[in-house]
């Protein structure tokens, strides 16, 4: 089987879309998040509870403190990668509460802009 590069849009379609998307995955047992570059379908940054070097300096992987040193360290990989501003797209059962409510705010307090 052979996977089709990412889709390149035109410029004008590109023009509308919002570049760099975060998106969120909270488990029971950890807290991820990345930043999708949308019109080439790529991760632009990502930062997880799961990593081993932020494991060992976490009491627990999955409490809202986890969640907010999270959106704090993605805040800064996105202020070192030139990215200012981004947008965030939440699943249907994602309220912007709690563990979500976490990242985003951290995510904002480390300077980086939602759209």
């Amino acid at each position: 089987m052979v996977i089709p590069p990412p889709v390149k849009w035109p410029p004008r379609v590109t023009k509308f879309l919002k570049p760099y998307v975060l998106k969120l995955h909270l488990t029971d047992k950890y807290v991820s998040a990345q930043v999708i570059h949308s019109p080439t379908a790529t991760i632009a940054c990502s930062a997880s509870s799961q990593e081993k070097a932020l494991r060992s300096s976490m009491e627990n992987t999955r409490d809202i403190a986890a969640a907010v040193k999270i959106g704090k360290i993605l805040g800064e990989r996105l202020l070192l990668k030139d990215i200012p501003a981004i947008s965030v797209f939440l699943k249907r059962e994602q309220k912007y509460h709690g563990k979500v409510k976490a990242v985003i705010d951290s995510v904002k307090g480390a300077g980086v802009k939602l759209l």
